[in-house]
């Protein structure tokens, strides 16, 4: 089986080939054409330009993943692309030329959850115990996943506000680290040792649910750093960095194994772009392997947006769901698509 996937929920117009063989996965191609050079300038993505680059690219990015792959459009099987969420005047680009080459090709063509993709990157050639429970983390969302296996998911717990990823891009541009602000802050951070002595709040870390709220942290990073002349914060900023990023790390490794206990899950998996800081993979890890779950993570380049997850996500989908040919006629963007 050869799936050709498509990637344009944000900022990333991605396409990638997955071979499937007696359950094997094999990646033959995963391309991605980045725009964080084009939105550093805005502090964070415009959608209208993130579009138009997207029709730009939408179509080299194609076909550099079929030559890479070194196949032929007639020997694909299937197309799959994103559906939602995300931006949906970026959706839209891929949607739409997803539908033509499915027309064109005579394709069967699936639609695809952008967080279901981001767990299902976790599914690439590793053994999962079920019932298993997923931290999604994301410059847009935040949330808890309830997994029986690999087709049937149910969400318990998401971010009442700010994802974990957008808070740490309004922390980095409260510090003037500039976008996107998840790496950088890890970065500096790395460049303090010990513990900060900053006390930052860890909100909702004792509530009963397993929901999120990032946006007081927020809040308690600007009263800090308002207490600071220029100069300190310069000088003490990995310092700052350490302490936003111990108490959001915190939060979630927390909340987490918490639910794994209450849920009595084997699994712990850890999803999304904030899933490639290398201090949440550590920080869970240990956590979870420390209280006998099994812990499961991405290679860090499937963690960030990219056409490979989409192609997972579409074989494990396929088995459940066959795709059929017509299905093109019913596929729309839908931005605010929830797991």
């Amino acid at each position: 089986m050869n799936i050709l996937a498509i990637e344009t929920s944000c900022d990333e117009t991605a396409a990638a080939i997955l071979r499937a063989k007696r359950g094997r996965l094999e990646l033959a191609a995963n391309v991605v054409s980045s725009q964080i050079n084009i939105h550093k300038k805005y502090g964070g993505v415009v959608p209208e330009v993130a579009a138009r680059h997207h029709l730009e690219n939408i179509i080299p990015v194609i076909d550099e993943a079929i030559q890479a792959a070194q196949i032929k459009p007639a020997a694909i099987d299937f197309i799959a692309t994103t559906a939602g969420p995300g931006l949906v005047t970026a959706l839209l680009v891929g949607i739409e030329t997803a539908k033509t080459l499915s027309y064109a090709w005579n394709k069967p063509l699936i639609p695809v959850n952008h967080m279901y993709a981001h767990l299902a990157a976790n599914f690439f050639n590793q053994s999962i115990q079920f019932p298993a429970l997923a931290l999604i983390v994301s410059g847009g969302h935040t949330e808890i996943v309830l997994l029986k296996n690999h087709h049937h998911y149910n969400k318990i717990g998401q971010t009442v506000d700010d994802a974990v990823g957008e808070a740490y891009d309004k922390a980095a541009k409260l510090l003037n680290l500039g976008y996107p602000g998840g790496p950088i802050i890890a970065r500096l951070a790395d460049k303090f040792s010990g513990p900060s002595p900053i006390n930052l709040p860890r909100p909702m870390i004792n509530s009963r649910d397993f929901n999120f709220s990032f946006s007081g942290l927020k809040t308690a990073l600007l009263y800090t750093v308002q207490k600071m002349t220029k100069k300190e914060i310069k000088t003490r900023t990995p310092e700052i960095c350490r302490a936003f990023q111990d108490a959001a790390v915190e939060v979630l490794v927390s909340k987490t194994i918490k639910a794994a206990k209450k849920y009595q899950v084997q699994s712990i998996l850890l999803a999304g772009g904030v899933a490639a800081n290398k201090k949440l993979r550590a920080d869970l890890k240990a956590t979870a392997e420390k209280n006998n779950f099994q812990f499961r993570v991405p290679e860090f380049k499937l963690c960030t947006d990219n056409g490979a997850m989409i192609a997972i996500a579409g074989y494990y989908l396929s088995r459940k769901h066959h795709p059929r040919k017509d299905g093109w006629q019913k596929i729309s963007a839908d931005p605010n698509w929830e797991l």
